[in-house]
């Protein structure tokens, strides 16, 4: 059984979800892969602690803190290979950015087995756990902001709002992936 609940952000409602101890998922509403790893077994039940723990820390994380992702109980669903890509997407430091191409990379040094940037990019996509584990902190080699399931828009605002240096960012052009 999973429970959710609502959360007010500066970058609009956010959805919590918990298996009654751990956070399990947080969307932003309308992003790409809402609920997705939620099937339809989830009921609102605002009280839990692990929801006033989740959003005590991202009140402190949009009041300008930077508490620790460790700080939470977290347990995204997926397989061992996006696990793995969320673990390093939690080592992105705030204010930091990196590439598809690097975590691939550091996958490859951590496990021996090759992964393509591509992969990277659709386990990060698929990260259920918007904002704490740090997805939008990936862009590509060369700058581009592609790639972010809540929007571009929500990406450039959260590496902003961190501290991000945007000079050498851009926002993909049409026809590009975005």
């Amino acid at each position: 059984m999973y429970y959710t609940t609502h959360h007010n952000s500066p970058l609009g409602l956010l959805m919590l979800a918990s298996d009654g101890e751990n956070i399990v998922g947080a969307w932003l509403e309308g992003q790409k892969y809402f609920a997705a790893t939620l099937g339809d077994q989830a009921v609102q039940k605002e009280d839990l602690p692990v929801f006033a723990q989740a959003e005590n820390w991202l009140k402190r994380y949009f009041d300008g803190a930077k508490p620790a992702i460790a700080e939470l109980p977290l347990a995204p669903r997926g397989g061992e290979f996006r696990a793995e890509v969320w673990k390093i997407l939690c080592e992105i430091g705030y204010g930091e950015c990196t590439t598809y191409g690097s975590i691939a990379k550091t996958l490859a040094d951590r496990t021996g087995k090759g992964a393509a940037a591509q992969a990277v990019g659709g386990a990060v996509g698929h990260n259920p756990i918007s904002i704490i584990i740090p997805c939008h902190r990936v862009v590509g080699a060369n700058g581009n902001l592609t790639g972010y399931a809540g929007g571009i828009d929500a990406k450039i605002k959260l590496l902003r709002h961190e501290g991000v240096d945007m000079s050498r960012l851009f926002v993909p052009t049409a026809g590009t992936a975005l």
